[in-house]
């Protein structure tokens, strides 16, 4: 009877909301997506309607049982796993939301944000949340929610109104309105959670004037959350079990469960983490520190770097420049040319991330001459996302003062041969990537198994989806130092 049960994972990202049915195998048995709009009200900013995210999820969730020819019975959990960032403000009485949720590429919190560097909360900021002050992370978007949607700061406080990430709404809304939770992955890159004291930080809060009490309840990534009917689709309800930010789920879905193991998640932006185990400690040089996940009562740490523009400066070139038709066209150009010609591109669209964390910048095309052609602008945009990844793994290793061995890599771009064999020659270790795209639905499921019983122990995973393509580096090390120097030459140009 117990192979004929089956986990449920939604992974809500920036782009779309997936669910995937998972066998005992760890195998996905089917999968389906549905995208959202995405919205740009002026230059910089981005939102979502929440809304349109949570009855997609409720699409997805049934046609993928009902496709994978399954009893809804046979379900044996829930397991979320989300875009992290993203804030979404709503009303507690109503549950609608109060404005578009404010998405993580959104640039609006930025004049919040320099207002707090200008009075110097930077050492504090980093000292309780590991994070930097930045309009990436939830906070700046709540606080202008509060502050420019009329009536919503009256009512948040008169303990009115909510806040979450994505994981909250959807428990919210998959819980009749019942439950108001998150854990502690999603809690730590709002910038307002104290990742040591592992608490909604109350001075922060006061600072940015955001009222404690709209915050959700934190949760060991493993603890049950609530249950579910999923909108009255199923006869008994289930456990929502294993919630985690995407980056997170997708590190503990490559298993780097020791100290010092790393990964590279590849979307629209890109994270690279790190597992720095059980010790708290922070960095200075444009990584940050978040909480990876809570498993049995127990906190694991990363240092992660988060990359603003990597699938999406493809789709870019696509969509805007019309130099290729189809994304998957950029491999075979790239593959056609010798070297890049020169030519680099800075994908600063939103600014740049980590390291340099510069939200002012705009993106550029360095090194263009007459005898620049498409395809070298276009291998130059898939050249930009290694350079970008090598930065921050460089700096990760030098301040873990650990020497990665390999690299772990997932997400949609890692179909791209020539990305892969380009990151592996620029960081000069093996990249291995995964059989599948979907890490982190597969990370949030290994969680929820583990605790339902699906699994046994982390070392039955370790057995579990072990097959993946390895690529080598395969240039001289005084070639990999020409290219890369060539990468921070035309970023200086840009950051300088």
């Amino acid at each position: 009877m117990r192979d004929k049960e089956y986990l449920l994972a939604v992974d809500q990202s920036t782009s779309g909301t997936k669910a995937l049915i998972i066998n005992r195998n760890g195998k996905i048995i089917k999968k389906d997506m549905l995208e959202h709009q995405q919205f740009y009200p002026q230059s910089g900013w981005v939102e979502h309607d929440p809304e349109e995210i949570y009855q997609n999820t409720i699409k997805v969730i049934k046609k993928v049982i009902n496709d994978s020819e399954i009893a809804p019975e046979q379900i044996k959990s829930l397991s979320i796993t989300n875009q992290r960032e993203t804030a979404v403000v709503w009303d507690k009485s109503t549950g609608k939301p109060v404005y578009n949720a404010v998405v993580w590429q959104c640039q609006r919190g930025e004049k919040i944000c320099n207002e707090l560097k200008e009075k110097g909360y930077q050492k504090l900021f980093r000292e309780k949340t590991g994070l930097l002050i930045d309009p990436y992370f939830s906070a700046t978007g709540i606080k202008w929610i509060l502050d420019n949607v009329k009536g919503v700061r009256e009512k948040a406080e008169n303990g009115e109104i909510l806040f979450g990430t994505i994981d909250s709404w959807l428990i919210y809304k998959l819980t009749n309105r019942k439950v108001h939770a998150t854990d502690y992955s999603n809690a730590s890159r709002t910038m307002l959670f104290n990742i040591k004291d592992l608490c909604w930080d109350e001075e922060i809060m006061k600072i940015l004037d955001i009222p404690e009490q709209m915050a959700p309840e934190v949760k060991y990534s493993d603890e049950i959350f609530a249950y579910t009917t999923l909108n009255d689709f199923l006869s008994q309800p289930i456990p929502i079990v294993g919630v985690l930010g995407d980056s997170h789920a997708a590190l503990f879905g490559q298993k780097c469960f020791e100290k010092g193991m790393a990964k590279v998640t590849y979307g629209t932006g890109s994270s690279i983490a790190m597992n720095i185990g059980d010790e708290y400690k922070i960095s200075d040089k444009g990584i940050v520190t978040s909480i990876g996940w809570g498993l049995n009562n127990k906190i694991k740490y990363i240092y992660e770097g988060n990359i603003h523009s990597t699938g999406a400066t493809i789709k870019w070139i696509v969509k805007n420049l019309e130099l290729i038709s189809d994304e998957k066209d950029s491999e075979k150009i790239a593959l056609e040319l010798e070297n890049n010609g020169g030519v680099y591109f800075i994908p600063a669209f939103v600014g740049l991330g980590a390291p340099y964390w510069k939200n002012g910048l705009k993106a550029g095309i360095v090194g263009i001459t007459f005898e620049t052609r498409k395809e070298h602008i276009v291998r130059a945009a898939l050249e930009s996302i290694a350079y970008q990844i090598k930065d921050v793994v460089d700096l990760m290793t030098e301040e873990a003062e650990i020497e990665i061995k390999e690299i772990k890599v997932d997400g949609g771009p890692t179909q791209n041969k020539f990305l892969m064999q380009f990151q592996s020659d620029m960081l000069g270790v093996p990249v291995y990537k995964s059989e599948f795209e979907e890490l982190s639905a597969i990370g949030a499921a290994y969680l929820g198994g583990l605790t339902t019983g699906f699994w046994e122990s982390q070392a039955e995973l370790k057995l579990l989806n072990e097959n993946a393509t390895v690529y080598k580096s395969k240039i001289e090390k005084s070639t990999r130092k020409i290219y890369y120097q060539g990468w921070k030459d035309a970023v200086n140009i840009f950051v300088k």
